[in-house]
Order: C-alpha cells, then structure tokens, then sequence
C-alpha cells in the first residue's frame, strides 16, 4: 500500500471546512501541530509532511514554526507551503522557491470581509461613530452639532492598490456615490478602469482624495510608502485608513499629521508591531478608530480560506495546478 500523503498544519483555530475536506480525501493523512508543545515534537510532525499549511498571523504563531531556511531544513518531504491567508507574512518564499517547495495563498478568499471593514472604517471616522460612542459612554455628551461628521456621498475615494479587496471596496463605494481613483503600479489603465476606478498617479490621489485607503502588499516598494512627505501631500482634513500591512505607513508620521490638524482622521486595522504596545500614539487618539487587525476575521472570510486552502492543497495532492501560487 503506498504511502499517503501527509498534510500538517497547526492547532491554531482553522474553520472545520478545512479538516473536512482533508479526511474526506482517500489518500491524504491530517496531522495537527500543538503550538504549545515542544520543537522536537513539531520537527518530528514536519519531517512527515508533503504539505505544510501555515497561520499568516505572525503575532500568532511561534517564530519555530515560522516557514524558515531552518524549517526547511527539517522538511525534507515538503512539496507546497500554504498560507492561512492572503498575506504570506510567515513563510521566506524565497527559501521555499530555492527548493522547488511551492508557495501558495488564499488570495481574495476574505477580500469582501477586509473590504467591508474598510467602509466601516471610513464610515466611523467620517461621521465620528466611535467618537460619539466615548462621550456618550463617559457622560460627556452636550451638543450634538459638537460631534457632527461628513457623508461620503459624493466624495473622492483614492485606493492604493487595486487587487480583489481593491476592486470590492471600489464597486462598494460607487454604490455609496463615492467618486473612485486607483494607484496600481502593477496593472495596466485599462485593467483599473475594468475595475469601477479612474487610474491616476500616486501624486494626482494624494491630492485630490477626500479619503485614502491602502490595499497594497508590504514590500521593499510599499514600506512606508506613507511618511510624512505622503502625508503632507494629502488634501488637508482628509482621512487615512489601511486594512492592508502594518509598516507601509510611518506610525509617528501619522500621528503627526493628525496632531497638526492636517489630517482630519485615520482608521488603522495594522500595526508596525501587532499588537500595538500601550505606548502606541495613535491608540486611544480623538481621531482615530483602532482595530486588531481583524478585517478578514469574519465567520465568511474564514470559511471562504480554509475552504480555498483545503481546496488548493488537495489540487495538488492529486497532480494539479493551484490557483494561487506565490512568486517569489
């Protein structure tokens, strides 16, 4: 009888979507990972594995069981890597492609979930919602007119990246009455207008947005793309909102802007470092509306990744393509 092929992944919450698809395939043996237990016990478990499938939460997972030159070295059956998520934070793809180990990800399997919360986001600062809640809550409230905010009918949306939760967030704000401009490096004009926004420079949408929101990846070209130059180039009392990496924008940048007035808000789902310590700046600001980087967290976008993890991993299982391949 031929060996099965062994699928490993962590005890760290999954949707059950994922362990049902996995032991309802013949050929395909679940092992589960204990975060809690010792390395020997994971590197046994891993040395077995042709698949690993991996947390994209770094704050999450121990750094051990990271995707690492090191882990590698332990994995000697490993044929892909998969991601819990759209970002990829926790795997070196680099190590894995010098392996021939492929790198897949769950690319647009939580896109509506992160573009939901993006609205939530803007809606919150742009009509004071969490502020109104604080002074209600510290029976503070006095007029009414003290906490009045903005629609966002008719206003100017700027998205910095346009990819699937890009392109949700746009369709949802044109439904809104929001007028949409995208920066996308990486797609062509036309494959931005196909997408419901108007393609413009970097320049042209940090001048002419009444809000921001950021859907791009962290990397070398991203990191910290907003400072204080990109900051004092948006249009004084805009709003600034991410739900996509901590690190594409400077902290002390930000709070700046906000402290000088420039800015009118920010909602901020990432952080440089997640959690954000207590002496984070921007935590507890007037103008700011905080999340724990839970825009993809919604019983939905979980199922939706598990389901399209699962189903991915068990393409490959049986010699086929995945759809969602990670380049280097």
């Amino acid at each position: 009888m031929s060996e099965k092929v062994c699928v490993v992944r962590t005890n760290l919450w999954i949707d059950p979507v994922f362990d049902q698809l996995m032991t309802a395939h013949d050929n395909v043996e679940l092992k589960i990972i204990d975060v809690q237990a010792p390395p020997s016990e994971w590197h046994r478990t891993l040395s077995q594995a042709h698949y690993y499938h991996v947390s994209a939460a770094k704050d999450e997972l121990p750094k051990g069981l990271f995707v690492t030159e090191a882990l590698l070295e332990q994995c000697p059956k490993l044929q892909a890597v998969s991601s819990s998520g759209a970002g990829y934070d926790t795997i070196d793809v680099s190590a894995c492609k010098a392996r021939n180990i492929t790198v897949v990800n769950q690319a647009g399997g939580n896109a509506n979930s992160v573009a939901e919360m993006a609205l939530g986001l803007v809606l919150a600062v742009s009509r004071r919602i969490v502020e109104s809640d604080r002074v209600l809550v510290a029976q503070q409230a006095s007029s009414r007119e003290a906490l009045m905010g903005h629609e966002v009918a008719g206003k100017t949306l700027g998205l910095v990246g346009i990819g699937h939760i890009g392109t949700r967030f746009a369709h949802i704000a044109a439904a809104l009455g929001m007028k949409v401009l995208a920066y996308d490096p990486y797609l062509t004009d036309q494959d931005i207008l196909l997408r419901q926004a108007k393609p413009v420079s970097l320049a042209v949408l940090l001048a002419e947005c009444d809000i921001i929101s950021l859907h791009c990846p962290l990397n070398q070209d991203t990191r910290e793309l907003f400072n204080a130059d990109a900051f004092g180039a948006m249009k004084n009392g805009a709003i600034f909102v991410s739900t996509a990496r901590g690190g594409i924008h400077n902290e002390d940048d930000l709070y700046a802007s906000l402290q000088s007035g420039h800015l009118a808000g920010a909602g901020l789902d990432v952080w440089t470092q997640e959690p954000p310590g207590p002496d984070n700046r921007l935590l507890g600001h007037p103008n700011v509306v905080s999340t724990f980087h839970t825009a993809g967290v919604s019983h939905e976008g979980r199922h939706n990744v598990a389901k399209m993890a699962a189903q991915q991993i068990l393409l490959m299982v049986d010699g086929k393509p995945p759809l969602h391949v990670v380049q280097s």
